[in-house]
Protein backbone atom coordinates (compact mmCIF):
# COMPACT_ATOMS: atom_id res chain seq x y z
CA UNK A 1 0.00 0.00 0.00
CA UNK A 2 3.03 2.29 0.40
CA UNK A 3 3.57 2.06 -3.14
CA UNK A 4 0.38 3.27 -3.86
CA UNK A 5 0.33 5.79 -1.50
CA UNK A 6 4.23 7.01 -3.36
CA UNK A 7 2.22 6.73 -6.65
CA UNK A 8 -1.04 9.23 -5.42
CA UNK A 9 1.52 11.73 -3.95
CA UNK A 10 3.38 11.60 -7.46
CA UNK A 11 0.09 11.97 -9.53
CA UNK A 12 -0.57 15.14 -7.47
CA UNK A 13 3.02 16.28 -7.68
CA UNK A 14 2.78 15.62 -11.88
CA UNK A 15 5.26 13.37 -12.22
CA UNK A 16 5.30 11.99 -15.69
CA UNK A 17 3.19 9.13 -15.45
CA UNK A 18 3.53 7.98 -19.45
CA UNK A 19 6.77 6.28 -20.84
CA UNK A 20 7.35 6.98 -24.46
CA UNK A 21 8.15 3.77 -26.19
CA UNK A 22 9.32 4.39 -29.63
CA UNK A 23 11.79 2.76 -32.50
CA UNK A 24 12.26 0.87 -35.77
CA UNK A 25 11.63 -2.40 -36.59
CA UNK A 26 8.12 -4.73 -36.49
CA UNK A 27 8.30 -5.67 -33.01
CA UNK A 28 8.43 -2.40 -31.45
CA UNK A 29 5.13 -2.74 -29.74
CA UNK A 30 5.70 -5.93 -28.25
CA UNK A 31 9.32 -4.71 -27.06
CA UNK A 32 7.73 -1.69 -25.67
CA UNK A 33 5.26 -4.32 -23.72
CA UNK A 34 7.40 -5.98 -22.07
CA UNK A 35 9.38 -2.69 -20.38
CA UNK A 36 6.06 -1.28 -19.79
CA UNK A 37 5.15 -4.90 -18.22
CA UNK A 38 8.47 -4.66 -15.97
CA UNK A 39 7.66 -0.82 -14.87
CA UNK A 40 4.29 -1.81 -13.85
CA UNK A 41 5.17 -4.51 -12.14
CA UNK A 42 7.98 -2.58 -10.52
CA UNK A 43 5.52 -0.14 -9.18
CA UNK A 44 3.17 -2.33 -7.38
CA UNK A 45 5.85 -3.52 -5.44
CA UNK A 46 6.93 -7.02 -7.49
CA UNK A 47 10.36 -7.41 -8.49
CA UNK A 48 9.96 -10.76 -9.42
CA UNK A 49 7.04 -9.85 -11.87
CA UNK A 50 9.21 -6.98 -12.84
CA UNK A 51 12.20 -9.96 -13.66
CA UNK A 52 9.68 -11.71 -15.77
CA UNK A 53 10.85 -9.34 -18.45
CA UNK A 54 14.37 -11.17 -18.18
CA UNK A 55 15.86 -14.03 -19.95
CA UNK A 56 15.75 -16.69 -17.21
CA UNK A 57 19.13 -18.22 -17.73
CA UNK A 58 22.62 -18.00 -16.02
CA UNK A 59 23.93 -16.25 -18.87
CA UNK A 60 21.82 -13.04 -17.91
CA UNK A 61 23.83 -9.96 -17.47
CA UNK A 62 23.30 -7.35 -15.32
CA UNK A 63 26.24 -4.26 -15.08
CA UNK A 64 25.77 -1.54 -12.66
CA UNK A 65 27.79 0.78 -10.72
CA UNK A 66 31.03 -0.89 -12.09
CA UNK A 67 29.90 -4.83 -11.27
CA UNK A 68 28.70 -7.19 -13.41
CA UNK A 69 26.10 -9.58 -11.93
CA UNK A 70 26.16 -12.89 -14.13
CA UNK A 71 22.39 -15.11 -14.20
CA UNK A 72 18.80 -14.03 -13.68
CA UNK A 73 19.18 -15.88 -9.90
CA UNK A 74 21.99 -13.45 -9.40
CA UNK A 75 20.23 -10.57 -10.55
CA UNK A 76 17.08 -11.39 -8.65
CA UNK A 77 18.69 -11.55 -5.73
CA UNK A 78 20.59 -7.94 -6.08
CA UNK A 79 17.19 -6.40 -6.22
CA UNK A 80 15.68 -7.87 -3.64
CA UNK A 81 18.45 -7.02 -1.16
CA UNK A 82 19.08 -3.49 -2.49
CA UNK A 83 14.83 -2.92 -3.12
CA UNK A 84 13.86 -4.70 0.10
CA UNK A 85 11.38 -1.81 1.03
CA UNK A 86 8.97 -0.11 -1.10
CA UNK A 87 10.50 3.37 0.35
CA UNK A 88 13.44 2.29 -1.55
CA UNK A 89 11.62 0.79 -4.47
CA UNK A 90 9.83 4.26 -4.90
CA UNK A 91 7.64 4.72 -7.80
CA UNK A 92 9.83 3.40 -11.10
CA UNK A 93 9.33 6.11 -14.59
CA UNK A 94 11.13 4.64 -17.89
CA UNK A 95 11.34 7.48 -20.56
CA UNK A 96 12.72 8.09 -23.22
CA UNK A 97 12.46 4.84 -24.72
CA UNK A 98 14.27 4.44 -28.26
CA UNK A 99 13.83 0.58 -29.90
CA UNK A 100 15.84 -0.48 -32.71
CA UNK A 101 15.33 -3.91 -33.50
CA UNK A 102 18.44 -5.41 -35.47
CA UNK A 103 16.69 -8.83 -36.92
CA UNK A 104 13.53 -11.13 -36.01
CA UNK A 105 14.91 -11.86 -32.94
CA UNK A 106 17.55 -9.34 -31.83
CA UNK A 107 16.69 -5.46 -30.49
CA UNK A 108 18.15 -2.84 -28.19
CA UNK A 109 16.64 0.05 -26.03
CA UNK A 110 18.25 2.78 -25.37
CA UNK A 111 16.23 4.93 -21.89
CA UNK A 112 16.23 6.61 -18.72
CA UNK A 113 14.72 5.74 -15.61
CA UNK A 114 14.01 7.84 -13.02
CA UNK A 115 13.04 6.26 -9.39
CA UNK A 116 10.81 8.98 -7.35
CA UNK A 117 11.34 8.45 -3.76
CA UNK A 118 10.25 10.07 -0.79
CA UNK A 119 13.99 11.14 0.20
CA UNK A 120 15.10 11.30 -3.18
CA UNK A 121 15.09 11.14 -7.07
CA UNK A 122 17.96 8.92 -8.04
CA UNK A 123 18.00 8.91 -12.29
CA UNK A 124 20.12 7.47 -15.12
CA UNK A 125 20.15 5.82 -18.40
CA UNK A 126 20.53 2.25 -19.48
CA UNK A 127 20.81 0.12 -22.61
CA UNK A 128 19.68 -2.98 -22.98
CA UNK A 129 19.82 -5.62 -25.55
CA UNK A 130 16.92 -8.12 -26.19
CA UNK A 131 16.33 -11.37 -27.84
CA UNK A 132 12.84 -13.13 -28.76
CA UNK A 133 12.72 -16.55 -27.07
CA UNK A 134 9.58 -18.63 -27.00
CA UNK A 135 7.66 -16.89 -24.36
CA UNK A 136 8.78 -13.37 -26.03
CA UNK A 137 11.08 -10.51 -25.84
CA UNK A 138 13.83 -10.87 -22.89
CA UNK A 139 16.47 -8.72 -21.65
CA UNK A 140 19.48 -10.81 -22.18
CA UNK A 141 21.69 -7.59 -21.40
CA UNK A 142 21.08 -4.73 -19.17
CA UNK A 143 23.81 -2.20 -19.08
CA UNK A 144 22.65 0.32 -16.35
CA UNK A 145 24.44 3.98 -15.19
CA UNK A 146 22.99 6.28 -12.47
CA UNK A 147 23.44 10.02 -13.23
CA UNK A 148 25.80 11.66 -9.95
Amino acid sequence: MIVSALAAVFLIQGQPQESTCTGVGAEVEAICAVLSAQQNAWNEGDIPGFMAGYWRSEDLRFASGGSVTSGWSATLERYLTRYDTPEAMGWLAFTDLDVTQLSDDAAYVFGRWTLYRESDEPTGLFTLILRKQEEGWRVVHDHTSAAD
